[in-house]
């Protein structure tokens, strides 16, 4: 076995749902991280890229056969780049970064990319369908939305609307705090693209609204429940956006070849299944085995990037594992920026490696939540 190093990520910003991007096929906005990757790194990708791995949610329409493989195309690679999509659900933008590192530890290759895209403006949430077949229910009583199961963790912990707003509001303050710094500069990648037939450059992610605070999310409407029976709102909730993310894969041997530094070593990977009811608690477990597996304690992270699906998952996730909110999701997270489904991870896992970066740091932790019940997590170290 070898080691899988993150050499390099990008992402584009996330534009707001019918937003900067609407107007943008999402086979291109796919390609714009690829491009991104070979101009900052000095490779070419028809000759230097092994595979490309991309995480895909609603994998139909313009996002279907297979985006991953189209991509590369799109970026004018040649046709010997070969390319595969994946779906696990919220969790496919880490999982693809997750599967290209695996691809490098066994040494199958040496340069790889993994990513993500979701363009939820031109191919909406459920676009490819939801039916579930009757022998489901021989084996489970109940099928629940995400929203539905958000809810139901804040019962069960017991989170008042006040604590998920207090989250939710952080998010919105960091990512503003984060962007006044210039952190987003160093990763997230200027696009021009048409809009309304004329030249735009998008610059700058489309949703955050910095200056919320509680008092504002205090008036908003429930989203799933009725009002006085839940907590769940638009402005506790990821952002529905439009975007795409990248990384570079790299071993030893593929940076010495083209003259590399690492930015951080993937130290190891981990998936839970859990109750597909309340759906959203895989983060706790993902956490808590991937810890153990590795001989390690909650303490010994230096940040954390837990994906804010809903800010109930945080809470809970905060309050089960003992970690601390001032080292977690430190730039803001997806009430502020948004949830690309299908790029997600592959932006968050990245954005912990440039934490680590500016911050002189050593251990990161990533995890997401992802439907139907399940975790995904990622030890990263700044090397």
């Amino acid at each position: 076995m070898q080691d899988a190093y993150i050499v390099d990520a990008v992402r584009t910003p996330f534009g707001k749902q019918g937003g900067s991007f609407r107007d943008t096929h999402p086979q291109d906005l796919a390609a714009e991280p690829l491009l991104a990757l070979e101009e900052r790194n000095g490779f070419t990708g028809s000759e230097d890229i092994e595979d490309v791995i991309y995480g895909c949610v609603t994998p139909t329409d313009e996002q279907a056969n297979n985006i991953a493989r189209l991509a590369p195309m799109v970026a004018g690679w040649d046709d010997t780049v070969p390319g595969v999509q994946l779906d696990r659900m919220c969790g496919s933008g880490q999982q693809a970064i997750n599967f290209a590192a695996a691809q490098t530890a066994a040494g199958a290759h040496d340069v790889i990319i993994g990513g993500g895209i979701e363009h939820m403006s031109r191919v909406p949430m459920g676009s490819a369908g939801s039916s579930i077949t009757d022998t489901y229910f021989e084996h489970f009583d109940e099928l629940t939305t995400q929203g539905e199961g958000a809810e139901r963790i804040a019962e069960q912990w017991g989170f008042s609307r006040d604590d998920v707003d207090q989250i939710a509001a952080d998010s919105q303050s960091r990512w503003g705090e984060a962007a006044e710094a210039g952190h987003y500069d160093t990763h997230v990648t200027p696009v021009e693209t048409e809009l309304d037939d004329e030249t735009v450059v998008v610059e700058e992610d489309e949703h955050p609204r910095p200056g919320t605070d509680t008092d504002t999310l205090a008036n908003l409407p429930l989203a799933f429940r009725g009002e006085g029976d839940g907590v769940i709102h638009a402005g506790n909730s990821s952002g529905i956006v439009d975007g795409s993310a990248a990384a570079l894969i790299a071993s030893e041997d593929g940076m010495d070849e083209h003259g590399w530094e690492p930015m951080a070593r993937i130290v190891d990977t981990h998936v839970v299944g859990v109750d597909p009811v309340t759906m959203l608690t895989g983060p706790i477990p993902a956490t808590n085995e991937i810890l153990e597996q590795n001989d390690m304690s909650i303490d010994d992270i230096d940040r954390f990037e837990v994906n804010e699906a809903f800010a109930s998952v945080i809470t809970a996730w905060l309050e089960e594992t003992g970690a601390d909110w001032d080292r977690t999701n430190t730039w803001g997270g997806a009430i502020a920026h948004g949830h690309p489904l299908g790029a997600t991870g592959a932006a968050l896992l990245p954005k912990l490696a440039y934490q680590l970066e500016e911050y002189d740091e050593q251990y990161g932790l990533c995890t997401m939540c992802i439907g139907f019940g399940q975790g995904v997590a990622t030890i990263i170290e700044r090397v």
